[in-house]
Order: C-alpha cells, then sequence, then structure tokens
C-alpha cells in the first residue's frame, strides 16, 4: 500500500473524526437537479471549512430506484469541483467498477487527481441493482468477482504506468496509461461489495460502510479492526460512515433515529457525531435530506454550530 496523499490524510485520522458532504444537495423532493447548485454548495463547502465533498454514482433511474432524481456523473462533475475549489477533498462514494471498465476508471481519477492537486479519493461499490446489471449487459450475480478482478487492473493503472501486453500485433510493445498520476491515489471500498473484510483491510485504504444503530456500528468497527489487524500488518484503515441527516428547524431537537440516520437539531448533532468518533468513525459523509432550506443555509449552520467541535 503506497503512502497517502494529502486527499487522504486530510480526511482521515486515528482517534479523530472529520465531516463530509455528499451531493446532490437539495431544497425539496423535486426529480429535479440543479447543476449550479451542486457547484456552489461544494465551493461553499470548501470555504466553511468541511473536509470533503462526495458525488455518488448512479447511471440510471426507474421504478425499481428509491430516489426519483437523477444524479450527475461523479467524473464529470467532480472534475467541475475540482477546478471550482482549492483545500476540500473530492471523492466518489462510490464508483460503480462493476458496471466501468476498470481503465476507464483509472484514467478519470488519474485526471481528477491532477485537476484537485493529489484531493481525490476514490470510493467503490460493486453496486447491487439487478435492473442496471442488465442494461449494461451484465449478470448481478458475477459482482463479487467482477469487483475484484477490475479492482485489480484499477489498481495496477493508477499505482504505477500500466503495460498492457497484447500479442494481436505483432511486435506491438503493449500501452501504457499516461500522464501517470499525480500522487497515491486512495481507493476505500464502500460497502463489502461482496468481499471479506480481511480482502478489503488488505487491498483498500479504508472501508465506508452505511449507518446502523450505535450498538451495530459498534460491533462493525470491532470486526474491521480486527481484520486490518488480521490482513493490514495493523498499519491504519480508515472507517468511514454515511448518514442521512434531517436537519430540523428547532436547533436544540435531540436527535430521533430515521432510516439510515437521523432527525436532528444542528445544536444536537454534535452528541451523535462524538458517539460515533468515539466508537472509531473517522469520517461521515452528510446525505442531508430536503427539508425546505436552502442547502447553504443548512451548510452554515453546521458550520456555525458543528464544525468547530470538531476542527
Amino acid at each position: 500500500m503506497p503512502d497517502q496523499p494529502n486527499g487522504y490524510s486530510s480526511i482521515f485520522q486515528q482517534d479523530r473524526i472529520s465531516i463530509g458532504l455528499v451531493l446532490p444537495a437539495r431544497e425539496t423532493n423535486s426529480p429535479d437537479i440543479d447543476f449550479q447548485q451542486q457547484l456552489e454548495a461544494a465551493r461553499l463547502a470548501d470555504s466553511l471549512g468541511f473536509a470533503a465533498v462526495w458525488v455518488r454514482d448512479v447511471p440510471l433511474n426507474g421504478p425499481w430506484y428509491p430516489e426519483n432524481f437523477g444524479h450527475p456523473d461523479p467524473f464529470v462533475m467532480l472534475g467541475a469541483i475540482a477546478a471550482a475549489t482549492s483545500r476540500i477533498s473530492i471523492g466518489t462514494a462510490a464508483t460503480v467498477l462493476t458496471l466501468r471498465h476498470p481503465l476507464h476508471v483509472a484514467k478519470a481519477a488519474i485526471s481528477l487527481d491532477h485537476l484537485s492537486g493529489g484531493r481525490f479519493v476514490l470510493g467503490l461499490g460493486s453496486g447491487d441493482r439487478r435492473e442496471e446489471f442488465v442494461a449494461f449487459g451484465k449478470d448481478s450475480e458475477d459482482r463479487r468477482d467482477l469487483f475484484r478482478d477490475n479492482w485489480q487492473v484499477l489498481s495496477s493503472a493508477i499505482e504505477r504506468p500500466l503495460q498492457i501486453q497484447t500479442d494481436s500485433i505483432s511486435g506491438h510493445p503493449g500501452f501504457e496509461m499516461r500522464p501517470p498520476p499525480f500522487s497515491d491515489i486512495p481507493m476505500i471500498a464502500i460497502g463489502s461489495a461482496g468481499q471479506s473484510l480481511n480482502w478489503i483491510a488488505r487491498n483498500a485504504s479504508g472501508w465506508a460502510t452505511y449507518h446502523r444503530p450505535p450498538e451495530v456500528q459498534r460491533d462493525r468497527h470491532a470486526l474491521w479492526r480486527q481484520a486490518v489487524s488480521n490482513s493490514a500488518d495493523g498499519a491504519f484503515r480508515s472507517f468511514s460512515v454515511a448518514i442521512r441527516i434531517e436537519l430540523t428547524e428547532k436547533p436544540f431537537m435531540p436527535a430521533e433515529p430515521i432510516d439510515l440516520g437521523y432527525r436532528v437539531g444542528s445544536r444536537q448533532l454534535p452528541e451523535v457525531i462524538e458517539a460515533l468518533r468515539a466508537n472509531g468513525v473517522h469520517h461521515l459523509m452528510l446525505n442531508l435530506l430536503p427539508n425546505g432550506d436552502d442547502p447553504s443555509s443548512q451548510l452554515e449552520a453546521l458550520a456555525h454550530d458543528v464544525l468547530p467541535s470538531f476542527a
């Protein structure tokens, strides 16, 4: 595992927790996404001191998908964000590695690494919607092997110039992935992708999972630390949690559990985050649910009421 760049170390540190924003950020449940609003949210998150901004990879929508709004292409969106920001780390959460050719992912990752000056973190998942696999001519039952095989090719391509040998053209020396990466691009697994935690600890810079009740998350972190001890010689491997947060108009409202997160006032959110930090979480990926307020207002409330506690 190569040394980690600033994009990684600025997000993930032992015994500390950092806070990132997951896009898209929306005011209402409208199916439309305002692309310029996403750029403005990223710029504001950068200026307010958020650690990272993440963009999801949702290739297709349909009646089988729980959200009715569309998502921007993560690499295109992050390219615009990289050019519009200067400090904040940027990442995919998560690129569906089973539905993209790993060499295309490598080229996009290297490009974002250069555009951002080493601020890029590559989050990777296997996908789990059968309908998308059918649309891309893949079998969802193969996603475990596809993920592992594509990870190996991708990892080789971004860790060093990749020589692809071929016998199809006599005497051809092969191909290289150029330009080489600007820095060591960290690859983190988001979800299990059908792999064991030992495999993830051995091959990834970190693991991200969805929010679960505190007692369940505590057990999951213990399993992760054991996997790191078993398979990574005890080296630091980050543990992140993606959480849905519905901010209420009452800042002191105590946290109420919702699906994969909490409904909570901004002044009470630090208590939730501190409990997560105590459970071993290094980074929180905030998915702010629409509550009628402009996303910028929500980010400013978080910057005032939450970020100072974890600076």
